[in-house]
C-alpha cells in the first residue's frame, strides 16, 4: 500500500472545493500516515471514545452512524476516497457518533498533533479542512431535507445524484456509470426508510428507465429525469467549476 498515493487522494479531494498552491500540496503529502486494511462492517472508532488521531478513507466506502434505542442504525452520512470523516475530532475528542466500514477498506490515521502542528504553520491548509467541515454542514442539512420532507423515490433518486456526482469529481466515475457498495438496507438505513418500502420505490425508479443496478454498479439512464424526481441542485456540494459536470442526454 503506497501512503504517498493516499495523501495524493486527499489533496485531491481538498481541491475539488478549493485550489492548493504548490507549497501546501507538498505538506499534506508529507504526513504522517498509518495504513489500516478493515473489513466490511468494521468501527473505525464508536460513540464516546476518545480520539487522538484523524481517519483518512483511503479505500473503500466508511459511514457516519447512530444506533438508536431499538437498534435501529441511522446512516448519517457516506464517505469517498479522500474524505476525512472525522476532521471534527480535532476540537471534539469524544466521538458523539460511530465511524464504521461498509466495505473492506483501507484507512490512513493520522495523528491529530501532525494536523494540528500542518494547519497552525498554513492558513490555506487550515481554511481547506474548514471549509470541507462546512460542506459537510451543507450536506447534513440537504439530508435533513431529504428525510423530512422529500417523498421515498425523490430520497432514493437523490442519494443517487448525489453519489455519483462526488464520485465523479473524484476521479472514480465518468459520470454515466460508478461503483455503488451499497446493500438494500443500507440505503434504506441512510435514508429513514423501511427495507421494503425502500425497495418497492427503488423498483419503481429501475422499471421508469432512470437508472440501472447490477452488480453492485449503477448507471444513470436519464440524468435528467433522475436530476427531476430528487429536485437535485449540485450546488450545497460547493465543487470547483467542472469538478464533476455530468452532461445531460
Amino acid at each position: 500500500m503506497d501512503k504517498q498515493h493516499y495523501l495524493e487522494r486527499l489533496v485531491l479531494k481538498l481541491e475539488t472545493h478549493v485550489p492548493l498552491p504548490s507549497a501546501e500540496r507538498e505538506q499534506l503529502l508529507e504526513l504522517p500516515l498509518t495504513l489500516k486494511r478493515l473489513e466490511a462492517n468494521h468501527d473505525i472508532v464508536r460513540e464516546g471514545e476518545l480520539t487522538k488521531q484523524c481517519c483518512l478513507v483511503a479505500e473503500g466506502l466508511v459511514c457516519r452512524y447512530k444506533i438508536v434505542g431499538d437498534g435501529a442504525r441511522q446512516i448519517l452520512s457516506l464517505h469517498l476516497p479522500g474524505d476525512i470523516p472525522d476532521i471534527h475530532s480535532l476540537l471534539i475528542e469524544r466521538m458523539d457518533h460511530s465511524l464504521g466500514t461498509l466495505t473492506p477498506a483501507v484507512v490512513g490515521l493520522i495523528p491529530h498533533e501532525a494536523v494540528r502542528t500542518l494547519t497552525r504553520a498554513s492558513y490555506r491548509i487550515s481554511e481547506a479542512f474548514w471549509r470541507e467541515t462546512l460542506i459537510e454542514a451543507a450536506i447534513y442539512r440537504e439530508w435533513m431535507v431529504g428525510i423530512g420532507r422529500r417523498a421515498a423515490p425523490s430520497r432514493i433518486a437523490h442519494l443517487f445524484c448525489e453519489f455519483i456526482t462526488k464520485m465523479t469529481a473524484i476521479g472514480l466515475s465518468d459520470g454515466v456509470t460508478c461503483d455503488l457498495p451499497l446493500t438494500q438496507l443500507e440505503i434504506a438505513d441512510a435514508l429513514g426508510l423501511s427495507t421494503v418500502h425502500m425497495n418497492k420505490k427503488l423498483r419503481e425508479i429501475r422499471e421508469a428507465k432512470l437508472i440501472r443496478i447490477r452488480a453492485n454498479r449503477l448507471t444513470v439512464l436519464d440524468w435528467k429525469g433522475l436530476c427531476s424526481l430528487a429536485e437535485f441542485d449540485p450546488d450545497y456540494l460547493h465543487l470547483q467549476p467542472g469538478a464533476a459536470k455530468i452532461e445531460s442526454d
